[in-house]
């Protein structure tokens, strides 16, 4: 689910979502998974960060 909601695919989410309240998921649960998306997106853009602090040093 955190990957679709990072791709934002709006199909997937309502899917994976359905999905894991068929599996037993609680909403709590399912809430959850917005905060490791945003987790994993702020993992990419901070590694990115190097590559962007690395240019701007560049003449």
């Amino acid at each position: 689910m955190a990957c679709a909601h990072i791709t934002r695919c709006p199909y997937c989410i309502e899917g994976h979502i359905k999905k894991a309240k068929q599996a037993g998921a609680t909403d709590a649960e399912i809430a959850e998974v917005v905060f490791v998306a945003v987790a994993m997106n702020a993992g990419a853009s901070f590694a990115h960060s190097c590559i962007f602090m690395e240019a701007l040093t560049q003449k």
